[in-house]
């Protein structure tokens, strides 16, 4: 008998990850320009437009930077300061642990790790550390985010659509048990695939599945 410790407790959200790798892109984006600002302001000792004593330096402006990823192209904007002393170490140990942090963030943010793991992740695989309340206040805009994605008006027409639902095991309350996620492939006139909703149900049933299809038709799912 598997123990309910044992068991890989998934997110479903991750199904929308693994196949919208535009909105991973925007995650991994939001991530990595968060590192830089908080590298500059530790390394300046001071936020913007912050009065400290400590400070030992001042911003001034940004440059444009370029990475390529497995989920495509991310454009950083990278501070600068005004005698041109900081280096992010950001890029250089990004190349060597691309992999790892992506497949990181997916666990962490998707899958409810605390601050305090999230922080020593980033520790681990960049070299720096977040504060606790950085880590929070990125937490609260990816859930933002994600709730975003769910919501987001369909504007384009979809003559197919792939029906299915799988079940996982999710903690919740502080107890693992199985639930049904409920999911709705589009298929639009070029052929391309994007995940349109993603419910979590207690199981499958008429009325789950009718909540679903008329919350599609109220984002404006149309030409099926």
């Amino acid at each position: 008998m598997t123990h309910p410790k044992d068991i890989k407790i998934s997110s479903p959200d991750q199904f929308a990850l693994l196949n919208d790798p535009n909105f991973l892109n925007q995650i991994v984006s939001r991530y990595l320009q968060q590192f830089l600002e908080t590298e500059i302001s530790s390394f300046l000792q001071a936020e913007p437009y912050q009065r400290t004593g400590e400070r030992t330096g001042y911003r001034n402006g940004y440059k444009p930077r370029i990475l390529k990823t497995r989920v495509g192209r991310i454009e950083l904007s990278v501070p600068q300061d005004r005698e041109g002393r900081f280096q992010s170490d950001l890029f250089a140990r990004f190349q060597r642990s691309e992999k790892a942090l992506i497949l990181a963030l997916q666990e962490a943010y998707l899958q409810g790790v605390s601050t305090r793991k999230v922080t020593k992740i980033t520790e681990q695989l960049c070299g720096t550390a977040f504060s606790k309340s950085h880590v929070s206040d990125l937490c609260q805009e990816l859930d933002a985010d994600i709730q975003a994605w769910r919501d987001r008006p369909l504007e384009q027409s979809y003559p197919y659509l792939i029906i299915d639902a799988t079940y996982l095991y999710i903690r919740t309350g502080g107890k693992v048990v199985s639930k049904s996620v409920l999911i709705v492939t589009g298929v639009s006139q070029s052929g391309h695939r994007e995940v349109l909703a993603l419910n979590v149900a207690h199981s499958e049933t008429e009325a789950t599945w009718t909540t679903l299809f008329k919350d599609l038709k109220n984002r404006g799912l149309t030409g099926v």
